[in-house]
């Protein structure tokens, strides 16, 4: 009766009421082996696919988007919707003009789910799959089993633009004010190239740019200068490395204590480490035999970027070989300054909680985390306990 409820719901969660069970069962890095979640079918809306367009992301990879006549679905007006690669649109047969039917994929996403072909123009006709980029023109590859069709060109001007807008997000280098617009303007006035171009910009130069002045344009590129203190880490994920995520990009700085050592690397080195398989080992290897990825490091070698962490001293590794799960809000800190706090301290940051688990930190509003820590009877320490655990001996 999900119409018949006074809040929002797209489903439930199902979970196994065993501490004991859900050790045994065990979880992957995303998601958890014994929780199961049951959605209600997708509410859906019928309209017209006016054009369908090619978008190109920040890997080169050039995704079909349907552009739709507005059409409201869940709360909000639809008038895009993702046709996620070719192979789907030779499967849906859909066309320009056709009458599709649409639907959020997990009450998020727009997708198109179905033709109404009796409904299709006369003189409709397939859609191609481009050959060229549509952005820079650069002919399309397509691998031996991907379904993604990729542009291989580094310097196509749209991912640029996405790269750079990766190289500034929060969990990277947490550039402030320098979003989408922006960066669109820097990519567009020739102003930058790639990302290590932004550590040369001038704040005369940025102030030229369209709703950029006198003011909102040195607080560009302060906080460019303050992002060359973001840890080894954190710089090693603003790379934008294939496969390499946050997670991933922690275990390799806590491995490789320079980006030097790290492209000196072979496939084998990096599959020592523990939770790094084969691809991304061999997608990091492939990101350090690219020149033009040489040259943009070495932009952010001469701007001061940190490149490399000192190799601490046991003395001063109060944390080493002790895992922690964080759950709730603190105070002094954020996830992501937390989990770099821990780590440069030698400890290790889980995203669950386990028998293994050494320490939970629990902040406000602690989530399921802090009960199953409880029940495992890991040590479970408040904001101020984790303050003196985090001071160096």
């Amino acid at each position: 009766n999900r119409d018949g409820l006074d809040y929002e719901v797209d489903g439930i969660v199902v979970k196994i009421d065993s501490f004991e069970y859900r050790e045994v069962l065990g979880e992957t890095t995303s998601v958890p082996r014994w929780a199961i979640a049951y959605k209600y079918p997708a509410r859906q809306a019928t309209t017209v696919v006016d054009e369908i367009k090619w978008s190109v992301g920040r890997t080169g990879v050039v995704t079909p988007i349907a552009i739709l006549k507005p059409v409201p679905l869940s709360g909000s007006t639809i008038g895009r919707a993702t046709l996620h690669n070719a192979d789907e649109i030779k499967r849906l047969d859909v066309r320009e003009g056709d009458t599709v039917i649409i639907e959020k994929g997990g009450e998020v996403i727009p997708k198109v789910v179905k033709v109404v072909a009796e409904k299709r123009p006369r003189k409709s006709k397939p859609a191609r799959r481009p050959a060229k980029c549509p952005i820079c023109s650069s002919p399309l590859a397509r691998y031996e089993g991907e379904v993604a069709i990729r542009c291989e060109n580094v310097s196509c001007p749209m991912q640029v633009r996405r790269r750079i807008e990766y190289f500034a997000c929060r969990s990277a280098m947490d550039i402030t004010g320098l979003g989408t617009v922006v960066v669109d303007q820097l990519v567009s006035a020739g102003l930058v190239k790639d990302y290590g171009d932004l550590y040369s910009l001038k704040a005369e130069q940025v102030e030229s740019l369209e709703r950029m002045g006198k003011k909102s344009a040195p607080n560009l590129i302060s906080a460019i200068s303050d992002s060359k203190e973001r840890p080894f880490d954190r710089v090693l994920f603003a790379l934008g490395i294939r496969q390499v995520g946050l997670h991933a990009a922690r275990l390799l700085a806590s491995r490789f204590s320079s980006i030097a050592e790290l492209a000196r690397s072979t496939a084998e080195e990096i599959l020592s480490i523990e939770d790094i398989g084969p691809i991304i080992a061999k997608s990091v290897v492939k990101f350090f035999q690219d020149e033009a990825n040489l040259r943009v490091i070495g932009k952010l070698k001469r701007a001061g970027l940190k490149l490399s962490q000192k190799r601490k001293r046991k003395g001063r590794l109060p944390l080493k070989n002790k895992t922690f799960v964080l759950t709730g809000a603190l105070s002094r800190y954020t996830r992501e300054q937390a989990g770099d706090l821990i780590v440069s301290l030698g400890g290790k940051l889980s995203t669950s909680v386990s028998r293994k688990t050494d320490y939970c930190v629990a902040g406000e509003n602690p989530g399921s985390k802090l009960d199953k820590a409880k029940a495992l009877g890991v040590k479970i320490v408040d904001e101020e306990e984790f303050k003196r655990l985090t001071k160096k001996s």
